[in-house]
């Protein structure tokens, strides 16, 4: 039997903690048991953390509340939103409606926190519902960046762990471990306050024919695990296309500028060509 379709529109709210609530207009009232689904994007139904299922109640006349606690973990990735009634085929495409995240920007926990958690709903090309998620232990987050004739200078704070004696930050081309460029990590600002200078120029180590993504990972100390650096304590949930530097000279035909990620990670960019000219 093919399973009957349908759409219910939900309006999301964030508050400072990171617990998501979800406000759902269904355009048909749906049974008691309702719940609002989250599904993994590329996980099978039956793999362990593929899918969460929140309690529907009726919190107004026809409209459908669903909570997730910021206590509830989601491991890292894209979550697409269902309404699924249990012991039925009925299934529920859920659309975005309002997205009141205002509670998430500029969110600063606290030095000390072990796990770094961010949940953004936002809406897909397609458009439904969906959530962003990041799980990150320990999580380096970029904060300020600073554009110079050369080079940049970013600042962020470290979380889950304390930098120490021998801190860097390695601009690595995945791929190819030959091609690594390490600068100084230096202290700046509050508790686990972090800057760091990259020169663009020691980046070109061998003809860039095309583009180019540096990655960059700060090593807290001496021999201890490399930590990405990333911007997620915010309501962006990709800033890919929306932060965009302009380029600056790293070699003869050559430019480099930070950029961005679908997953919200810093790189620098190497584009064959003049900056000057795009």
């Amino acid at each position: 039997m093919t399973a009957t379709a349908t759409t219910v529109r939900a309006d999301c709210a964030a508050d400072p903690a990171g617990a998501l609530t979800f406000d759902l207009a269904p355009a048909a009232a749906p049974g008691p048991e309702a719940v609002l689904l989250l599904r993994r994007r590329g996980a099978a139904g039956s793999r362990p953390g593929g899918t969460v299922r929140l309690p529907l109640s009726r919190s107004a006349p026809g409209r459908l509340r669903a909570v997730l606690p910021h206590s509830t973990v989601l491991p890292e990735g894209r979550w697409d939103a269902y309404v699924e009634e249990p012991g039925t085929e009925r299934t529920l495409t859920v659309e975005p409606g309002l997205r009141d995240l205002r509670a998430l920007v500029d969110r600063t926990p606290a030095t000390g926190t072990a796990t770094i958690s961010s949940r953004v709903p936002y809406p897909t090309l397609d458009g439904r519902l969906a959530v962003r998620c990041w799980l990150r232990a320990p999580h380096a987050e970029a904060g300020a960046i600073r554009l110079g004739p050369s080079g940049m200078t970013v600042e962020g704070v470290l979380y889950g762990v304390t930098a120490g004696e021998g801190a860097v930050v390695e601009a690595r081309l995945p791929g190819d471990p030959a091609q690594l460029h390490r600068v100084p990590l230096t202290a700046s600002g509050g508790p686990g306050g972090f800057a760091f200078t990259l020169p663009y120029a020691p980046l070109v180590t061998a003809p860039v024919r095309e583009e180019q993504l540096r990655q960059l990972w700060l090593v807290p100390s001496a021999g201890a695990d490399a930590v990405r650096i990333s911007r997620i304590l915010d309501d962006v949930w990709s800033r890919k296309k929306s932060f965009v530097y302009p380029g600056r000279p790293a070699a003869d035909g050559v430019s480099a500028a930070p950029c961005y990620t679908d997953d919200n990670d810093l790189c620098v960019r190497l584009t064959p060509g003049d900056p000057a000219a795009s």
